[in-house]
């Protein structure tokens, strides 16, 4: 219970202490004076356009002078709070304060206006210490996070040509528009991003928040940088999706692969940090195995089609089936990714040696495709154009291995002449069994059992067949008349010799017969 003070008490109580006037409030008073003239001339509800930026457009000393005042200002809130009754402080108190408080916005809208020009670095750390000092650092680092965010996301999206969140866009594209703009250019801004913005921003915000307040500097990036980087790297992880075990599509993803090992993780580590410690570079990980089992399980698709490819479904005139040139142009394409394409297979079968796992799943591929090439042959009615088709077609992986360094250098520098030898072998057999008939009846008018003509109509027939059929190029062309005309032309000049009278066709005419075959258009395009 409060009691009231007796009359007598009251007339004896000491009268209220008055504010007395010191050298050191007159001092403060003084400073809130000179402060107050100095806040009003930049007040931050003037006309921007017509007082300009205090660090942009007024003299160096004049900004200092600024920064100076707020630091007086809230030197002059702390001396009037200390002794409220001896310094008088409740108006000089409220007066500081609201001054401070107009001094702060003010460097607030400067603080935007600097952070456009990340070549002020001294202003800016000027003005964040100043902010911070006054007790206005969270005012302060809001800002900063605001506006840097959205200025690097506005580069972000001027680099590739989305808005956030980059990623879901992706699903409403046609696998062509990808291949085509958004991928290339998602390659192109995540080097840039990475080596160049990402690290500029790191670079900011190290210079600006240093000494003491380094751990707030990281914190700072991580709220401005983070959520802009992952939504960078979820592109490509959509990218990478939408290309899932689709052959034709790998080389995209090893292009993704190639950028992100070869020149965004260097720096992305060097400005986010690593594994362990970084969100970031977590997700970077993360990519980079997604990247290795869409490849792996890309080539596990492409062994696997080549597998199902119908038997029945042959060349015609035994030409080069499209599925060997699919397969070996691809091969091709696959050599030029041989070192990263290398180290994926090896982080996914580490059983594998590294020089050899590369060399393991072509060799497998290449073995595959020679396997369904036998069984394509196996169903051709005339056993020549079986053989012929296996010429064609192991000719041209011979080819195209010893045509590509890389690829040659990975089946090994023999492989390729050991196909062509298999393929000549088959070129032996295509002539014993193309032109057999004839050798047959040549050797049978010799002995009497088949009658001259027999050997004309024989080698008009051989002709006939063959017309429609092609070869792979010309020089197997060439390697298959020539390979025709020795085993014919010397047994049909020995029978003319003999039964010339007797047909119509010289020698000269089988050599020219033989000579036009495979002049049409090559089956190797």
């Amino acid at each position: 219970m409060i009691h009231m003070a007796s009359p007598s008490a009251r007339r004896h109580a000491l009268p209220s202490p008055r504010h007395r006037r010191t050298l050191s409030s007159t001092l403060v008073e003084e400073s809130v004076a000179a402060a107050a003239a100095l806040v009003q001339r930049w007040h931050p509800d003037d006309d921007a356009a017509a007082s300009g930026s205090l660090f942009l457009h007024a003299t160096e000393h004049e900004a200092q002078r600024f920064l100076r005042a707020a630091a007086d200002l809230h030197r002059a809130m702390l001396f009037f709070a200390s002794d409220v009754i001896t310094h008088g402080g409740g108006d000089g108190l409220v007066q500081a304060q609201a001054l401070l408080q107009t001094a702060m916005r003010r460097l607030d809208q400067e603080l935007q206006l600097l952070l456009d020009d990340m070549t002020r670095l001294d202003d800016i750390r000027a003005v964040v210490e100043a902010m911070v000092a006054a007790g206005y650092g969270k005012e302060c680092i809001s800002t900063f996070k605001s506006h840097r965010r959205a200025a690097l996301s506005t580069e972000l999206q001027r680099l590739l040509g989305l808005s956030p969140p980059y990623h879901q866009h992706l699903h409403k594209l046609a696998w062509e528009q990808l291949d085509g703009s958004i991928i290339p250019s998602w390659l192109a801004a995540a080097a840039v991003a990475f080596n160049s913005l990402f690290a500029a921003e790191k670079g900011l915000c190290d210079a600006v928040f240093a000494g003491g307040n380094a751990a707030v500097g990281e914190a700072v990036f991580a709220a401005v940088a983070n959520d802009q980087a992952t939504g960078l790297l979820a592109v490509a992880e959509a990218a990478v999706a939408r290309a899932r075990r689709a052959p034709e599509r790998l080389f995209r993803v090893l292009d993704v692969h190639d950028t992100l090992t070869g020149e965004v993780l260097p720096g992305l580590l060097s400005v986010f940090g690593g594994i362990n410690s970084s969100e970031v570079a977590a997700r970077a990980a993360h990519l980079v195995a997604k990247v290795g089992e869409a490849a792996r399980g890309t080539l596990g698709s492409l062994e696997a089609a080549i597998q199902k490819e119908p038997s029945k479904a042959t060349a015609a005139g035994g030409a080069v089936h499209p599925l060997t040139r699919y397969v070996m142009n691809y091969l091709v394409f696959l050599a030029d990714y041989q070192e990263g394409l290398t180290q994926l297979l090896v982080d996914g079968y580490q059983q594998q040696q590294e020089a050899s796992s590369l060399m393991v799943v072509v060799h497998r591929l290449v073995s595959v495709l020679l396997g369904k090439l036998e069984a394509k042959a196996g169903c051709y009615r005339d056993v020549a154009l079986s053989y012929l088709f296996l010429a064609n077609n192991t000719q041209y992986v011979a080819n195209k291995v010893a045509g590509s360094g890389k690829l040659r250098g990975i089946l090994g520098d023999g492989w390729a002449e050991a196909q062509s030898a298999k393929a000549r072998a088959h070129v032996g057999v295509y002539v014993r069994a193309a032109w057999g008939k004839v050798m047959a009846a040549i050797a049978g008018a010799g002995a009497g059992a088949e009658p001259p003509e027999a050997v004309e109509q024989a080698v008009m027939e051989a002709v006939a067949m063959q017309e429609q059929w092609v070869a792979a190029d010309e020089e197997t062309a060439q390697a298959l008349r020539a390979a025709a005309t020795a085993a014919v032309v010397p047994r049909y000049r020995m029978f003319y010799r003999r039964y010339g009278a007797a047909v119509r066709l010289t020698p000269g005419d089988v050599t020219t017969m033989i000579a036009a075959l495979f002049a049409g258009p090559p089956g190797d395009v």
